[in-house]
């Protein structure tokens, strides 16, 4: 899944303190590993036939409440697809009592029991956030599978008629990268804001074996949980170890202090 991008924190980062100037605000979290596509540029390494992996509903309330005393400001579910669980709907609830929450989707399973119970935790808090990489079939399908651009469309224009805060992320690859302005209108024709829609380039991590080369040297911490442990960074590839804070989740406030150490032995 896409993310969103950083930003500067300015407090405190010791356990039991809120986060240091240099870690951002937002804590991700990986629900699960599993996914109802292949796409040919996953990040996570997500497909059908991947294990879950997934953070029980007590493992985010006490993360969540640990975040909330470390001065965390913003929650972002991302996956895999989270909307694959059943249990993600009171997750989602639990988190947007507390905080801003975004969940990243590719908006395809939004009909039947899933939509209805995504409507039942709808509030001001909750934004959903999809994965559209073009205007036109032919440039979101190449990366993604054919027939998912009509349905992350439909799933869209569903979230919308719902009332729902929509925002839309976008991959730039060789199918897409010449009709990034096409795409710009459509999104807005779809009723969605300019500062809503996330353009970012294609890295060169888990599945995709093109883009931008990323890791810990030239990527600022957005902190990430999984249930694999505390990541750097929500690039996270299962493949590789590079970004792994700590395999173990709680405290929270310990990995978050690893994170700030490092930080600190990068700048010197």
């Amino acid at each position: 899944m896409a993310n969103e991008g950083s930003s500067p924190h300015d407090q405190d980062s010791k356990p039991g303190c809120k986060p240091s100037p240099s870690i951002s605000k937002k804590l991700w979290i990986y629900s699960n590993f599993d996914c109802n596509l292949w796409c040919r540029y996953c990040v996570a390494e997500s497909s059908p036939r991947t294990a879950r992996r997934a953070l029980s509903f007590s493992e985010i309330q006490q993360l969540l409440d640990e975040a909330g005393i470390l001065g965390f400001e913003r929650i972002f579910f991302t996956g895999g697809e989270p909307f694959i669980l059943e249990d993600i709907f009171e997750k989602i609830a639990y988190a947007a009592e507390r905080f801003p929450t975004t969940v990243l989707t590719n908006a395809m399973l939004f009909h039947g029991k899933r939509l209805n119970n995504l409507r039942k935790i709808a509030s001001d808090n909750l934004s959903i956030q999809v994965s559209l990489d073009g205007a036109q079939a032919e440039h979101h399908d190449a990366y993604r599978g054919e027939g998912t651009w009509v349905k992350s469309v439909g799933g869209i224009k569903q979230l919308k008629a719902d009332g729902f805060h929509v925002c839309i992320s976008t991959t730039e690859t060789q199918a897409n990268k010449t009709h990034i302005d096409e795409l710009r209108s459509f999104v807005q024709d779809l009723g969605i804001a300019e500062r809503d829609h996330f353009v970012r380039p294609l890295t060169q991590r888990g599945y995709s074996e093109e883009g931008l080369e990323v890791g810990v040297d030239n990527l600022m911490p957005e902190v990430t949980v999984s249930a694999d442990g505390v990541y750097w960074h929500p690039l996270v590839s299962p493949s590789d170890g590079d970004m792994l804070v700590s395999k173990d989740i709680f405290p929270l406030a310990e990995a978050v202090e690893c994170i700030q150490d490092r930080l600190v032995t990068q700048k010197d």
